[in-house]
C-alpha cells in the first residue's frame, strides 16, 4: 500500500468552524457588555430577606433622601455607620428612577472612597 503525498491542506473546513466560533463569542460578549440578554427570574415563597447585619442595604427616595436600615440619614452618618463593616459585605443599593443622578453618584463615590467593592444596584423588571 502506498501513501499519498499531500501537497496542500484543505482549511476550509477549519475557517468554517472559526468564523462559527467567532460570531459565538462576538454575540455573547455583545450581550454582557450591553446586559440585555432576557432572563425571567423566579419567584420563592421562601426566600429570606436581606438580613441587615450581614448586608448594608442602602435607600435613595425621589426627593433624595438616603435611608440605611429604614432609617432617614445623612451621607456623613451612612459613611460612619459602615466603617466598622468588612469591606467584602455586600451593599445593595436602591434608587428610586426619578432620583438625581448627582445622589446616586455622592453614594457611589463615598463607597469607592472606602474601599466597599461588592455593590450591587438593585432593579425591579
Amino acid at each position: 500500500m502506498k501513501l499519498q503525498k499531500f501537497d496542500s491542506i484543505n482549511v476550509i473546513p477549519f475557517i468554517d468552524v472559526l468564523l462559527v466560533l467567532l460570531a459565538i463569542v462576538l454575540l455573547t460578549s455583545t450581550f454582557i457588555t450591553k446586559g440585555i440578554i432576557p432572563i425571567s427570574l423566579p419567584d420563592a415563597n421562601s426566600a429570606d430577606k436581606l438580613k441587615p447585619d450581614k448586608e448594608i442595604v442602602i435607600v435613595i427616595n425621589e426627593q433624595g433622601e438616603l435611608f440605611l436600615d429604614d432609617k432617614l440619614v445623612v451621607l456623613q452618618n451612612i459613611e460612619l455607620a459602615i466603617l466598622d463593616k468588612s469591606k467584602d459585605t455586600p451593599v445593595h443599593l436602591n434608587t428610586d428612577k426619578k432620583t438625581k443622578f448627582e445622589s446616586f453618584v455622592n453614594v457611589l463615590d463615598m463607597l469607592k472612597k472606602n474601599e466597599f467593592s461588592n455593590v450591587s444596584i438593585v432593579t425591579k423588571r
